[in-house]
């Protein structure tokens, strides 16, 4: 097959880490991630390196998962390499610099070394531009040159991606998202770890309106320039109004928060058995708000069916807004809605477990979700 003159290569990077049959696997799933990103361009794999033809946009090839970064890059013929070189320069402003530097790497056997390579080329563009000087330390411009077998690719630009590891390879998560701006950055982080994420928000009726579902939808179509195939399924549940009214009578609404995440959970544990998910994502923050209190997570956790996994435990606020707005949710995030009715003005910081437990009992229906009505949001 004949190369075609420019080719994108793509690098990853934690792939290395695996065994030969794990990394084979997470290959492909990387190349699946990218023709599903990117119809139409064809992929080619060699050991630590991919190599993409056709119609690439470099926007939708930095988001995917896995990709640490991608160059694109002349290919030119090893007996050709001198004047595929100078050809290279000129295209790409080489003699506007003042120093440069070459890098070279090869693969296969050859009858040169990589430094004496690299010393006949930099001789030959110092020949052509006589005013640039070789600064291998911090030179002002790159040349990257990747020898394989008969094959070079030249290239002088390292684009960043993503990173973490390829798509889908660590199985189903549900994720429970509100639309505000952590449960989006707890969603993608878990993507980025290679999990396909199924995001559900939970309408809590009475007290939510329709501008928090919108919001959260908003969100949830942000994240799909990471995950094409996202979908948002919806559960609307009347429990709420049900513990509510129960918390007012015995002057106990200082639990509504608990009573009603521990309901989310118990919900989120039955999506997860009916999509196939391994456990669930939620954007809790030691501390940030009462019920995620160190106390208080212990409490939602009882209540936990399946495992729970919270990404953004340990960040800082302006850390997950920093991070918002790197991926794309923040201006989402931070649309008009409505707030929820049903926060208690004094509510608990640290429950016992039992006591909530007991609250649970005096709703009917409490611990028991069923078959959840689920809704695909269209």
């Amino acid at each position: 097959m004949t190369e075609p003159d420019r080719v994108w290569l793509v690098r990853y990077s934690e792939v290395f880490l695996k065994s030969e049959p794990v990394r084979r696997e997470w290959e492909r799933a990387l190349v699946r991630g990218i023709e599903r990103a990117l119809p139409g361009v064809k992929a080619r794999r060699e050991r630590g390196r991919i190599w993409l033809a056709g119609d690439v946009d470099p926007e939708v090839l930095r988001k995917i998962f896995g990709i640490v970064s991608f160059s694109l890059c002349d290919v030119v013929p090893l007996d050709d390499l001198p004047a595929g070189l100078l050809t290279f320069c000129e295209g790409h402003g080489i003699g506007d610099a003042a120093t440069f530097a070459l890098r070279i790497r090869r693969i296969g056997k050859h009858p040169f070394t990589s430094r004496a390579l690299a010393e006949r080329l930099g001789d030959l563009i110092r020949s052509e531009y006589p005013h640039i000087r070789v600064d291998l330390d911090h030179p002002e411009r790159e040349i990257f040159i990747e020898v394989r077998d008969g094959t070079c690719y030249l290239f002088d630009r390292k684009i960043p991606a993503a990173g973490g590891i390829p798509p889908g390879v660590e199985g189903t998560l549900v994720a429970l998202v509100s639309g505000g701006i952590d449960s989006p950055v707890a969603a993608y982080l878990m993507m980025k770890r290679g999990c396909r994420i199924v995001p559900l928000y939970v309408g809590l009726e009475g007290y939510l309106n329709e501008t928090n579902f919108a919001r959260a939808k908003a969100t949830v179509e942000a994240l799909r320039r990471y995950q094409p195939d996202i979908e948002l399924l919806v559960v609307r549940d009347g429990y709420l109004a049900r513990a509510r009214r129960m918390l007012e009578e015995r002057g106990e609404e200082r639990y509504t928060c608990l009573l009603c995440k521990r309901r989310m959970y118990r919900i989120a544990a039955e999506v997860a058995r009916q999509v196939g998910a391994k456990g669930f994502v939620t954007g809790e923050s030691m501390g940030q708000v009462a019920s995620q209190t160190l106390d208080n997570l212990a409490v939602l956790t009882d209540a936990a069916a399946i495992p729970v996994y919270r990404p953004l435990i340990a960040f800082d606020k302006e850390d997950v807004v920093r991070l918002a707005r790197d991926i794309g949710t923040f201006d989402a995030s931070i649309a008009p809605a409505g707030g929820c009715g049903a926060v208690p003005a004094r509510p608990s910081t640290a429950a016992a477990v039992e006591t909530v437990r007991a609250l649970e009992e005096a709703v009917r229906d409490a611990g028991d979700v069923g078959m959840l009505p689920i809704q695909v949001c269209e």
